[in-house]
């Protein structure tokens, strides 16, 4: 049927399932006399076991989606992922998505994959307007495209960054509609930045006839994000829509998926891709999907949302005991921010240190971001870069509940960030006691002079 089974597979049946596909390969028959440059040959039996012996890729030189008649069992790996995948998606929330397809690399140049071909439906058009989001990948996608990004700083609501929607339709306005490539914006994202106004940005776009690009990096784990996408499409426009395989299925960097509301675009997206690719991205989701079933992964989302409310809770608590506060974004449905005003007030470097601390300490992935920095991509710079805004209010740690966390994981994170603290604390005092001590020195000498 193409769809996720509702309940996973074992190993020995997804293993026989996939050495069934892989005899179908030209490369696996017995007697097979190849004379051509590419006939799937391996030398180590390693390598060959660690790919099932799928070894011709997916795709032919011309259309990663078309089928390699040498390759059957290959071709057939990849029309069943692609189909799995959307089912997913639509299980996930985006029921009306009509097409999506597998591609061998990661967000950013998927994203640059989607601008390459909207470059040949509006070859006039040099310029990508971006709601301001502190991710390399995302930016450089643009430059990497040839195109021109016309940066919409944020507006700060209470603790949360939000879109300039006003600055979006002037910003359309003065350029031209037919200047713009399109509108790239962002659902998932580090807190106190919050997903784009997706249902506005849509309408704005649907009026202006501009394509609408969605960074969903990794927004299929969160049904907010994909009931933005979903509403979005309903009241709007939204043209494609790209997330990772790694953030969102658990599976190594190396894979996306490009989805959309109009078969013949994404179909138009993936004949773009010059040649064959690797089948690798595919047949991990694949052999993940099968081993979860839509049960398995479905638990994993109610699992991740329990955690992120329980994550909020305890850094909420951790926060108030340090004279700190967990900023209110409630428009977040991902990630968390920690205020760390009293760290950034004592000592200019102590922002960073924490973040090196906790690093040293085992704890990966949460962000440390001080005021004020400022950083250079390709000749742009951005003021306050990683804030997602030139002057944010405060310095802030970001601490994320993504898909696979545990309650371990999060009991872990909070006793070492708090033992981290108390030792900020501690110095702190002893660094004012000497200070005191310095200035009563300071003032007797003054008195005896």
């Amino acid at each position: 049927k193409g769809k996720c089974p509702e309940d996973g597979w074992d190993e020995s049946t997804i293993e026989l399932f996939l050495h069934e596909l892989a005899i179908m390969d030209s490369n696996n028959f017995l007697g097979n006399c190849g004379v051509g440059e590419r006939e799937g040959r391996v030398v180590s039996g390693l390598v060959a076991r660690r790919h099932y012996r799928l070894i011709h890729g997916i795709g032919r030189s011309g259309d990663i989606s078309a089928v390699q008649p040498k390759a059957a069992g290959s071709s057939l790996l990849n029309k069943l992922t692609n189909s799995v995948v959307l089912d997913i998606i639509k299980q996930a929330g985006v029921r009306t998505v009509a097409n999506c397809f597998v591609v061998p690399m990661a967000t950013g140049m998927s994203l640059t994959l989607c601008f390459l071909t909207l470059r040949h439906k509006r070859p006039k058009a040099k310029y990508i307007i971006w709601p301001r989001i502190d991710q390399k990948s995302c930016f450089k996608s643009m430059i990497t495209a040839g195109f021109e990004p016309v940066v919409i700083e944020n507006v700060l609501e209470g603790d949360e960054l939000r879109t300039d929607l006003e600055a979006v339709e002037a910003k359309i306005k003065a350029l031209g509609a037919e200047n713009i490539l399109c509108v790239h914006s962002t659902t998932s994202c580090f807190a106190p930045r919050v997903p784009d106004r997706l249902e506005e940005l849509a309408v704005i776009c649907a009026n202006y006839d501009i394509p609408h690009i969605v960074n969903n990096a990794y927004g299929v784990q969160s049904s907010k994000c994909m009931h933005l996408i979903q509403q979005g499409a309903r009241v709007g426009r939204i043209d494609a829509f790209v997330q990772s395989l790694d953030k969102n299925f658990m599976v190594p960097v190396g894979g996306a998926i490009i989805a959309g509301f109009d078969e013949s675009l994404i179909q138009e997206i993936s004949k773009m891709y010059p040649g064959r690719a690797s089948a690798s991205p595919s047949l991990d989701v694949l052999i993940t999907l099968l081993t979860l079933g839509t049960s398995g992964y479905k638990k994993l989302l109610k699992e991740r949302k329990e955690m992120f409310f329980y994550l909020s809770s305890e850094l909420k608590k951790l926060a108030d005991s340090h004279n700190e506060r967990l900023l209110d974004t409630p428009h977040n449905p991902i990630s968390l921010a920690m205020s760390l005003k009293n760290l950034d007030e004592n000592n200019d470097a102590a922002v960073t240190q924490l973040g090196s601390m906790l690093f040293t300490r085992q704890v990966s992935g949460a962000r440390v971001v001080p005021c004020g920095s400022v950083q250079t991509v390709n000749n742009y710079t951005f003021k306050g870069f990683m804030s997602h805004a030139n002057d944010y209010p405060c310095a802030y740690l970001n601490a994320a509940s993504a898909i696979g966390i545990t309650k371990q994981d999060v009991d872990v994170f909070l006793k070492r960030l708090d033992k981290c603290l108390k030792t900020f604390r501690k110095e702190a005092k002893q660094q004012k006691s000497i200070n005191e001590i310095s200035h009563s020195i300071a003032d007797t000498e003054q008195l005896e002079d």
